[in-house]
């Protein structure tokens, strides 16, 4: 469904995590896919768990994929799953999975008993019909909700672990300085979306506060809050990334703010509670060096360190969250962009390897939203990564890019 083959830890400096969440695309519709892994009854503690989990993913989820294994045929589990799923009155899609060959077709009947709607055969190895199970699958999608906000409006989204402190944040932002313009239900369930300007520049804050532990089942299922930041992330400009300064970085912050790197929004990383941590000195430069040393990937983002509760260092939230969204849409004239790559060129020539030496002909931007730039080269496959990331550096250099990930592209000149 996705087109690729999802590793486990992600082949990227600074972060790992388990990929249960992805993108996909059918009929120009984009969707987020879930795999829960599997839904095991019994009562072993790991079990128990590992049905919350998926019970959680189901309630957040618009559209279910039920997946049954064609070749051992309807299973007692099957049974089990079928009832969960239709108490969860959620629109159900059957895959039967592991169907190869057209000659399997006649075991789909026993699957009829499921008391689902048509049966579809798939192979998910060889991705045979996977298109008319997708077409089914968008059937049941929700309308798309307009945008509501003006296209100079920024939008915000508050992003972090439950007890980070998301909603003091949210409130305290919203003093009595800040004219708030309305409550309006986002497009996420729990989220609301609070529009409010401040010197003339309107904003709105993405507020994922619902992704707050409810009870057990949240706090063994922490990880599934991230479907909620993903939703935030792709209906903002600039993500925050709130972390707890009482607890430091932990891998579920990782987690969270490589999403926000992938989606190509701008990202500020904000430090919450810094008022309830002992200081000394070097308090300030070692924190801010661990997170550098841990999130190597946003080394690009800044870094505010502040408190909810006592307002400090509040007021520079909003004046960095305009000036990254400015340098997310920067655009860079091509003959200036031209002129700082002939002179990096020749500060760090190109590599060459076996004897063919990387020529750049020709750079322009295509885009912003992040800044994204096309080199024109004679062979895309010579663009080494640490040139592309030299190149990279001295874009941010010559150019004020701070808050907005940069994206280069290599393509052969005649292309």
């Amino acid at each position: 469904m996705i087109g690729e083959r999802v590793a486990i830890v992600e082949d990227m400096p600074g972060v790992t995590r388990d990929r249960i969440y992805s993108k996909a695309e059918w009929l120009n519709r984009e969707f987020n896919v879930i795999d829960t892994g599997g839904i095991e009854l019994g009562e072993e503690p790991l079990l128990v768990q590992m049905r919350a989990q998926a019970e959680l993913a189901i309630k957040e989820a618009d559209v279910i994929i039920f997946i049954v294994n064609g070749r051992e045929g309807v299973t007692s589990a099957d049974q089990e799953v079928a009832n969960l799923l239709f108490r969860s009155d959620k629109p159900v899609v059957l895959g039967v999975n592991k169907i190869d060959n057209p000659d399997m077709h006649e075991q789909l009947y026993e699957f009829y008993s499921l008391g689902m709607d048509t049966p579809y055969p798939i192979s998910g190895s060889h991705g045979l019909g996977l298109g008319d199970l997708l077409d089914k699958v968008i059937e049941h999608f929700p309308e798309e909700v307009s945008d509501p906000y003006g296209d100079d409006t920024i939008r915000i989204a508050l992003i972090g672990r439950p007890n980070v402190g998301k909603s003091s944040l949210v409130n305290a932002m919203l003093g009595e300085e800040r004219v708030i313009v309305s409550d309006i239900p986002g497009t996420t369930r729990d989220a609301i979306d609070t529009a409010f300007s401040q010197d003339e520049q309107e904003y709105v804050l993405i507020d994922t506060a619902g992704m707050r532990k409810r009870g057990k089942v949240y706090e063994a299922t922490e990880k599934y809050s991230v479907l909620r930041s993903l939703k935030a992330i792709e209906r903002s400009n600039v993500v925050l990334v709130v972390i707890n300064a009482e607890e430091g970085l932990i891998e579920q912050d990782k987690k969270i703010a490589g999403y926000a790197h992938e989606a190509g929004r701008a990202v500020i990383i904000v430090v919450n509670k810094w008022d309830a941590v002992k200081k000394d000195d070097k308090t300030l430069q070692n924190f801010t060096q661990k997170l550098r040393d841990e999130l190597l990937y946003l080394t690009y983002a800044p870094i505010l360190f502040v408190s909810a509760k006592t307002k400090q260092r509040l007021h520079t939230v909003l004046p960095m969250v305009q000036k990254v969204s400015e340098n997310h849409h920067l655009r860079v004239p091509t003959n200036v962009l031209n002129d700082m790559v002939m002179d990096a060129v020749a500060m760090n020539p190109t590599p060459t390897d076996k004897g063919r030496r990387l020529k750049i002909n020709y750079v322009t931007q295509v885009a912003v939203e992040p800044p994204t730039f096309v080199f024109f080269v004679n062979e895309p496959e010579l663009m080494h990564f640490s040139y592309e990331r030299f190149l990279e550096n001295r874009l941010r250099d010559t150019f004020e890019f701070e808050g907005t990930p940069i994206k280069i592209i290599a393509r052969k000149k005649n292309s």
